[in-house]
């Protein structure tokens, strides 16, 4: 089974844009695990105290949480954990995204049309 990081502002994202989570990744890559660090709950929780209907508690009951030893940042956790285990990063980070197929990762994106679409090196 693949599995999927999520980025917060990845999250956010998806939830504006009105994509069916479940049906969109079974689509783009399969049947994955769902990965969240705990720096990304940490902002999502922190972004939900003054934004509604992020649909949080559909993330968290999908998702699993992972950490990587080094700490740090983010979106910095999200890149090592990303390239170490093959994992895509949901994110519309554009600096993320460019480190991450620098490195030979990947990630998806949103689409127009409520669609998420793989991005490979």
């Amino acid at each position: 089974m693949a599995g999927v990081l999520v980025d917060s502002c990845g999250w956010i994202s998806l939830v504006e844009a009105g994509v069916n989570f479940d049906m969109a990744i079974a689509e783009t890559i399969g049947d994955a695990d769902i990965w969240i660090t705990k720096g990304v709950r940490k902002e999502l929780d922190m972004i939900a105290t003054t934004k509604r209907g992020l649909l949080l508690e559909i993330l968290y009951s999908r998702s699993k949480e992972v950490e990587d030893e080094r700490g740090g940042h983010p979106d910095d956790e999200l890149f090592r954990l990303s390239v170490l285990n093959s994992w895509p990063v949901i994110t519309v980070d554009k600096d993320l995204k460019r480190r991450l197929i620098g490195s030979g990762g990947s990630y998806i994106e949103v689409t127009s049309g409520k669609r998420l679409r793989l991005i490979e090196r």
